[in-house]
């Protein structure tokens, strides 16, 4: 059977028997695939360190006969990106950005979200200290949007009514963004001030430059998110990569 091969980075890798791994790609031309790597863990693998969670290269693969485990067969790996082990709070993101394409993409090709996921670990990789929380924010916002669930910011989610130049701003991330105060009195809305709402629109623009977000502040926007994720995508899922990511006050180092 011939061999496959993609542009790829590993969402996951979890031992299986003795000498092999199970892993989770994100390919650019197939989507999230599962596969076997075969004596992955044997001291002198031919995969060596590539099976890292998080590493690129170029995966190749054999298709199952039967059911869905591909074989992997090799892993020619282009960047391990040791910048996001070594300090805290880029890697929670990383993964908890990881866990979002790992669980919601499916296995149809979508290189806007390979794109998307491979240039916000690089940023988050790369990123000055003081910026590094807008940045895993900004990557989740923009692989969301890139799955075909954006948040409305202009108008309201229920009756269309603009909302933008409002000085108070009613998000709802049940009904999937603004709300207009009509709409928001009868509903569970977070009300957000003028100055939050205009980071939340920066943040959600990859052209923008990224907002100046204080401790206080980045909690707040990463519970936000990840309330959004939970109503429109996860529908009860459990996402702990998602949940360590949200719980800490991280101060990046």
């Amino acid at each position: 059977m011939a061999v496959i091969q993609s542009d790829a980075i590993v969402l996951s890798a979890i031992r299986y028997g003795e000498t092999s791994k199970i892993v989770r790609l994100a390919t650019r031309d197939h989507g999230v695939i599962s596969a076997i790597a075969k004596g992955a863990s044997r001291p002198r693998s031919r995969f060596g360190a590539a099976l890292q969670v998080l590493s690129h290269g170029l995966a190749h693969w054999i298709p199952p006969r039967h059911g869905e485990l591909n074989t992997l067969t090799a892993f020619d790996l282009a960047n391990l990106p040791i910048g996001l082990g070594e300090s805290l709070p880029r890697y929670a993101a990383a993964i908890a950005l990881a866990e979002v394409v790992q669980r919601f993409v499916s296995t149809e090709p979508d290189e806007l979200v390979f794109d998307g996921l491979t240039t916000g670990l690089a940023r988050l990789e790369g990123a000055a200290v003081d910026v590094v929380e807008a940045e895993g924010i900004r990557a989740l916002w923009q692989v969301l949007g890139f799955l075909g669930f954006a948040p409305s910011t202009e108008a309201c989610v229920l009756d269309g009514t603009v909302v933008s130049g409002a000085e108070r701003f009613a998000f709802s991330a049940s009904e999937g963004g603004a709300l207009c105060p009509e709409c928001a009195h009868a509903r569970a809305a977070h009300w957000l001030e003028r100055s939050d709402y205009e980071d939340l629109v920066a943040l959600l623009d990859p052209d923008a430059p990224l907002p100046a977000l204080d401790d206080r502040h980045a909690t707040a926007h990463r519970r936000l998110l990840a309330r959004f994720v939970q109503h429109q995508v996860a529908e009860g899922a459990d996402l702990p990569a998602l949940e360590f990511w949200l719980r800490e006050p991280w101060v990046c180092a």
